[in-house]
C-alpha cells in the first residue's frame, strides 16, 4: 500500500506541475514572460511544490480514503494579465490552459488503455498505473473547472462577467472556508461522477 501510494503522490505531483507549466506557456504565447523569469517553465519539481497542497494534503486524503482519492495543487505560477496581448481572451486561454494540459494527458494514456490489446499491453500492473495516471487527471482537470476562486474556472467565468462582479470574486479568494466547504460538496457529488463518466468514454472501461 505504501509504494502504491507514494507512485500515486508522484503522479499526483507530476500532473499538476505540467498544469502549472501549461499556464506559464499560454501566459507566454500571449506576450507575458512573468512565469519564465521566475523560473517557473521547468518539470523540476523544486520551484512548484507548495508543501500543504502537494504533499501533505494529498497524502492525507490517500491515507484517509484508503488510497482511493486525493488532489492537490502546485504554487501557482505567476502571470500578470496586464501583459497580455488580449486581456479578456489572454485570460480565458490562460486559464484553460491546465485544464486542457490534463485533459490530454488522459486521452494520450486513456486511448492506450482503450487500446492495449492492440498495443499488447498484458501486464495488468501497468495497465493499473495507466489508469491511475487517467483518472488523475480528469480529476485534476475536472476540479480546477469548479467556477470557484482561486481555480482556473473561476478565472474563465469573471472574464466574461462585468467588472462589477470583480469583488464577488476578490471576496471568495480570500475566505477559503467557504472554498473549502463548496469543494468538499463537489467532490462527493460532482467531481468523482463526472469524472468517472470521462474516464470511461476515453477509455472505454469503467472505475
Amino acid at each position: 500500500m505504501q509504494v502504491e501510494i507514494l507512485f500515486f503522490l508522484v503522479i499526483l505531483i507530476f500532473s499538476i506541475i505540467i498544469h502549472e507549466i501549461a499556464h506559464g506557456y499560454m501566459a507566454e504565447w500571449f506576450g507575458d514572460p512573468t512565469a519564465r523569469l521566475a523560473g517557473r517553465l521547468t518539470l523540476n519539481p523544486i520551484p512548484h511544490i507548495d508543501p500543504l497542497g502537494s504533499i501533505i494534503l494529498p497524502a492525507l486524503m490517500l491515507f484517509g480514503s484508503g488510497g482511493n482519492f486525493a488532489f492537490g495543487w502546485a504554487k501557482p505560477v505567476p502571470y500578470n494579465p496586464y501583459n497580455l496581448s488580449n486581456f479578456k481572451w489572454g485570460t480565458v486561454a490562460v486559464g484553460l490552459a491546465g485544464v486542457l494540459a490534463n485533459l490530454a494527458l488522459a486521452v494520450i494514456f486513456g486511448l492506450m488503455i482503450r487500446y492495449s490489446g492492440v498495443l499488447g499491453i498484458t501486464d495488468g500492473a501497468f495497465a493499473q498505473m495507466l489508469g491511475t495516471i487517467v483518472i488523475l487527471n480528469i480529476v485534476l482537470a475536472v476540479f480546477n473547472m469548479i467556477p470557484f476562486p482561486p481555480l482556473d474556472g473561476a478565472k474563465v467565468l469573471f472574464a466574461f462577467l462585468p467588472v462589477r462582479f470583480q469583488y464577488i470574486h476578490d471576496y471568495l479568494e480570500q475566505n477559503w472556508l467557504i472554498f473549502i466547504v463548496f469543494v468538499i460538496f463537489f467532490a462527493q457529488y460532482i467531481i468523482w461522477p463526472i469524472s468517472s463518466f470521462i474516464f470511461r468514454a476515453i477509455t472505454g472501461v469503467g472505475i
